[in-house]
């Protein structure tokens, strides 16, 4: 089966300045660079962020190859760490400036358009230790005056502007589930975390109403939204999955896309005695200052049930976990290597989601991707990578993602994690996900037969995939 999509069509591939450029010529430490400074056990194989994969000093080489993968667009972030010399007057430093000026010209001069984030985890770790980091809302107007610096210097040629970059996952990292520094369990400081957050994300959006002087400009947010599916149609899991899909999903959206918090979970959080401290006037930034374009990354699908503990049970810190218990789903397919369910149906139900209750906002796909550890297995004679399994995986998702296309979704386009093996926080390199490797050891990079193949959908237009696999995904 031959899929056709617009000429126009986003395809390109994510990264983040963090997990690819290294810490060279950088003054300030962010949470995670601090962390390993503190602790390099927590990282697989005590390899940190100090290299990553090196796109400081190789950007050039870097961006050729991305070229020749056939990217038309690459989004990578602005480090608030790198680019800022004093945060609180957000005073610059005029090396990393001139840094970020040559990738923004390199990009362009190959033909492919930059998308630029602004917060991709990288919370400066001198702001945490000050400050509580974004438990306090002056974190956030430093981070507006960081993003207004973005704004002038770069707004020129950048078209394309992201806020925040999977906020629910600072706040389930940071004060939930401990993976990200400061590895806090405190559910009263996750739920003002989020609703600090959001209004940064809106402050934000109004500085770059005032500066912008491009009208080809946009700004929006990228969000992980994963749909949460019920274990069953039973009363319990049917409320499980409305809790879940309130917390994890709609939070942000609609007050990135609506202008305000759900009122189903703002009651629940007020009746728990943890809704966010909030004024009119901040709620009212937030609702005259919604995205222009949404970026939606997905990797597996959430599946809950009904709690096997009351959620009235007695609990010395809240938690969203309270009210849904995780389901496997027997049957389900996996990826072994990362522990994630594999189901691309989610991003066609994700696509009817944005179409039918976002008012079918415009949204691309702004990562999907498949992890998966020790790609060497996999080298052919001569020095690919024949990742199979990741062209199977993309061409699944491009399906039923096309299939949302035609039912009047509209999607623009679709960036694959990563354009290059990149350092991944803990994980660090345990897992490569990228069109191109990297050797860790000497930074050779190589495109791997998933990048010539991507080549050619790009070139093209035109995606096939085979008959046996319709077959697959149609019962799915």
């Amino acid at each position: 089966m031959k899929l056709t999509f617009p000429k126009d069509f986003w395809w390109g591939a994510a990264t983040s300045g963090p997990q690819s450029e290294g810490r060279f010529g950088k003054d300030h430490a962010n949470v995670f660079d601090y962390w390993y400074d503190m602790d390099p056990g927590v990282f697989y194989d005590q390899v940190g962020p100090n290299v990553a994969s090196n796109f400081y000093n190789s950007f050039k080489e870097d961006i050729r190859l991305m070229k020749e993968v056939g990217l038309n667009s690459v989004r990578t972030s602005i480090q608030w760490t790198r680019l800022i010399d004093d945060f609180e007057t957000a005073s610059l430093n005029q090396a990393n400036v001139d840094f970020y000026n040559a990738v923004i010209d390199e990009f362009i001069a190959n033909g492919i358009r930059p998308v630029m984030n602004l917060h991709h985890f990288d919370l400066p770790a001198e702001l945490y230790h000050k400050y509580g980091g974004w438990e306090n809302k002056h974190v956030g107007d430093l981070f507006v005056k960081f993003a207004e610096q973005c704004f002038r210097l770069f707004g020129d040629r950048i078209k394309d502007w992201f806020t925040f970059n999977e906020p629910m996952v600072i706040v389930e990292g940071q004060y939930l589930h401990q993976f990200h520094y400061p590895n806090l369990v405190d559910g009263k400081k996750a739920v003002q975390v989020a609703y600090n957050i959001q209004l940064a994300s809106a402050k934000t959006i109004r500085a770059f109403r005032q500066i912008n002087q491009n009208p080809e400009s946009k700004i929006g947010i990228i969000l992980n939204l994963t749909p949460a599916y019920p274990a069953s149609q039973s009363a319990g899991d049917l409320a499980a999955s409305e809790f879940a899909d309130l917390w994890l999903n709609r939070l942000f959206m609609d007050a990135s896309t609506l202008g305000a918090f759900p009122t189903g979970l703002v009651a629940r959080l007020e009746a728990d005695g943890v809704l966010w401290e909030a004024t009119p006037e901040e709620l009212a930034i937030i609702k005259d200052n919604t995205i222009d374009y949404l970026g939606v990354n997905f990797y597996h699908p959430h599946r809950v049930q009904a709690p096997a503990i009351s959620a009235n049970s007695l609990a010395v810190d809240w938690l969203p976990e309270k009210y849904f218990d995780e389901y496997e789903m027997p049957g389900r397919r996996m990826n072994v290597d990362k522990g994630w369910e594999i189901y691309p149906k989610a991003v066609y139900d994700i696509a009817l989601d944005i179409r039918d209750n976002y008012g079918n906002i415009d949204w691309f796909v702004s990562e999907n991707g498949m992890g998966v550890s020790r790609e060497d297995r996999y080298l052919n004679d001569a020095g690919v990578i024949e990742d199979d399994y990741r062209i199977q995986f993309i061409q699944e998702h491009l399906y039923w993602l096309h299939k949302g296309m035609e039912e009047g979704s509209n999607c623009f386009g679709y960036h694959l994690w990563t354009p290059i093996d990149c350092w991944s926080w803990k994980n660090a390199y345990r897992n490569r996900y990228g069109f191109i490797s990297t050797d860790i050891r000497n930074q050779k990079k190589t495109i791997k037969k998933s990048g010539h193949w991507f080549k050619e959908v790009a070139a093209t237009d035109v995606l096939e995939v085979p008959t046996h696999l319709v077959e697959i995904l149609e019962q799915a």
